[in-house]
């Protein structure tokens, strides 16, 4: 179904019905400081990782929307992301125990991806970690894996005898700007000289009046942005004030999911789990030299020997022939044997193509192969691609 097509059943529905066939109920569902903001403007609310979430705007299609924040600048709301604190003597210690990161590495305001481990190497979540002080971290996770995340850091803590604390931020939310103009959009009501902010660094500022804002270069999208983190009670009025700009536009969920599969980004859930180590997922570049040479954390024994003898399967990426793949759909040999599975797809509104990532063996992983995709018990031809697909546009020092 095409995007526009997507929209228009869509549109159709009350937000009982899209509750349903997202699979949970309306009144079950969190909100962000942001929902009435989103209803006002034409959002069309899905249940997402138990949050009510706008999927697209009555002004933009998905298509036109991801468009617009390649080539000008889009606002998301990322509310429901989970912001954590870690501190304490062993703030350190408990991070490099439980993830994959270099928090030794990281120098202040600095941030890095990593990933939360279990003990069979499988990835419990990603996230963006940054490092505040000596003692102190910053922690965004996916909503999803909350819980996940917090037992995992406070059962390690006890385990291990570290004295850290673990504080979920619970009054402040998250705002994304991504795209070309941000930094031209931003820098009129930031208190610091954002062209001295890198992709992944981070600085607590004022943000249009509104103190104590941390706005982190990074994103979701593979273009130029930062995620702002705000108090929840000033929500609002920073999203008022950001589109007042013209260049501007609302994006949601669907946009959101194109973009970052555009630009090669993994989904956990679809992309990564509990199943899936990181050198299967292609991740073995935020495993950094010292760590694979000292180990130390969770899982570290499968995952490291991955990194030496490689996987019996790799999360590839590729473009494909007639209806867009989506997750589940058997990757298949000339022969008609399956080999793998597509975890996400979409067609892109950038390259005009059908795009998907799945899992297959290593053999059949190098770019340029050619294998078929079962959609609707019929087969199509795709090839492996290099990702990501389309190329990103980071801030880069």
């Amino acid at each position: 179904m095409s995007s526009s097509a997507c929209r228009r059943l869509l549109s159709k529905c009350t937000a009982p019905q899209l509750a349903r066939l997202f699979g949970a109920e309306a009144s079950e569902l969190k909100k962000t400081p942001l929902y009435d903001f989103h209803v006002s403007r034409g959002g069309k609310m899905v249940p997402f990782a138990g949050w009510s979430m706008p999927l697209v705007y009555d002004d933009l299609s998905i298509s036109k929307s991801t468009l617009h924040t390649r080539k000008l600048v889009s606002l998301f709301d990322v509310s429901h992301m989970s912001q954590l604190a870690l501190s304490g003597p062993d703030a350190e210690r408990l991070l490099e125990h439980s993830t994959v990161a270099d928090a030794r590495k990281l120098s202040n305001g600095s941030a890095t991806l990593s990933m939360f481990t279990n003990a069979r190497g499988g990835i419990i979540d990603d996230c963006i970690v940054t490092r505040d002080g000596p003692d102190s971290f910053y922690i965004v996770a996916n909503a999803s894996r909350k819980n996940e995340v917090i037992q995992q850091l406070q059962v390690e803590n006890e385990r291990k005898s570290f004295d850290a604390n673990i504080v979920p931020l619970i009054e402040r939310s998250l705002v994304a700007l991504q795209g070309p103009l941000m930094a031209s959009v931003l820098q009129r009501g930031l208190a610091m000289d954002l062209s001295t902010l890198f992709f992944m660094h981070s600085a607590v500022t004022t943000v249009f009046d509104i103190p104590d804002c941390r706005v982190s270069r990074c994103g979701y999208t593979g273009e130029d942005g930062v995620e702002i983190s705000v108090g929840s009670e000033d929500t609002v009025k920073l999203v008022e004030r950001i589109m007042d700009a013209e260049e501007v536009s609302l994006a949601g969920l669907g946009a959101r999911d194109a973009l970052r599969l555009e630009a090669g980004l993994c989904l956990y859930g679809n992309d990564i789990s509990e199943k899936v180590t990181p050198v299967e997922a292609g991740l073995t570049w935020c495993i950094t030299k010292r760590r694979r040479k000292e180990g130390g954390f969770v899982g570290d024994d499968i995952i490291l020997n991955q990194v030496k003898d490689k996987p019996n399967k790799k999360r590839i990426g590729l473009i494909s022939e007639g209806p867009p793949a989506r997750s589940g759909a058997a990757v298949l040999t000339a022969e008609g044997g399956k080999v793998g599975e597509v975890t996400s797809g979409c067609f892109s509104p950038t390259l005009q193509r059908n795009i998907s990532m799945a899992y297959v063996p290593q053999d059949l992983s190098k770019v340029g192969t050619k294998v078929d995709i079962n959609i609707r018990k019929k087969t199509f031809p795709a090839v492996a691609t290099k990702m990501p697909f389309v190329g990103t546009n980071y801030y880069t020092n």
